[in-house]
């Protein structure tokens, strides 16, 4: 299980980021989220980015709001998540990708539907309403791969890899985030969750096409994608027959 503080603030959600030599894209990220969501704690876990992403992080360390985790010796998107889980104060977490900041707009609504009847929401582009804009070929690779994940685990669940949520804590009391790998980790989180029966809830949303593709912590590009394919279908199966 996740070690989590347990020294509840009063802020209302705690939003991780993981960023990468993400200069291109972390300041407006930050101001979007400060201007448009108030009752928010930000975690930023950076590993020891060398393009200038650190010094403008720090620019906003001054306020109280806002931890940043700098990792010197480890590296890693999955951990990164999980570091960053480990150090939120809030009762409802959630991640979104640095490089995607029209994903804040979402979270108003995937906090309202947490608050309703969900214990996790998950941004998916397999719902109605829902769609993938980037290029034919991963935009079909990502389909398919969440069509076989939905038929081998026998799952309500539509979109597994958009790796988009938003979260009550008490789910990481009962299910391990396994800190490993790249966005399959959180195929298997979700199998876990469904699997111990709490309510997981899909909003739509249009994934655009990346702008920087290549900076993108949850989609690299083409030939890396492919070749994570391959290993997450790996996972896929070792998460069917592990005892969890």
């Amino acid at each position: 299980m996740v070690n989590l503080n347990n020294n509840l603030m009063s802020e209302n959600i705690s939003i991780v980021l993981c960023t990468y030599n993400e200069i291109d894209s972390i300041e407006n990220t930050i101001i979007k989220i400060k201007k448009e969501i108030t009752n928010l704690e930000l975690v930023i876990v950076d590993d020891n980015s060398s393009d200038g992403t650190i010094e403008v992080i720090n620019k906003y360390c001054d306020n109280k709001k806002i931890k940043f985790i700098l990792r010197k010796n480890v590296s890693g998107f999955a951990s990164a998540v999980v570091d960053g889980i480990k150090n939120t104060s809030s009762n409802k977490i959630g991640w979104i990708d640095t490089n995607m900041p029209y994903l804040i707009d979402y979270i108003p609504k995937m906090d309202r539907k947490l608050n309703e009847e969900s214990d996790i929401v998950i941004l998916s582009r397999y719902v109605s309403g829902g769609k993938d804009k980037r290029p034919f070929l991963r935009s079909m690779a990502s389909k398919v791969l969440n069509i076989f994940c939905k038929l081998i685990f026998r799952s309500k669940i539509n979109d597994f890899t958009s790796g988009i949520f938003l979260m009550k804590r008490k789910i990481l009391n009962k299910v391990s985030f396994k800190g490993y790998g790249h966005g399959d980790f959180f195929i298997e989180f979700l199998y876990n969750v469904e699997k111990k029966g709490f309510n997981v809830s899909e909003i739509p949303f249009v994934q655009e096409e990346d702008a920087h593709p290549d900076k993108s912590k949850s989609a690299p590009n083409l030939y890396k994608f492919l070749y994570l394919g391959m290993k997450y279908i790996i996972r896929i199966f070792a998460t069917l027959f592990r005892k969890n």
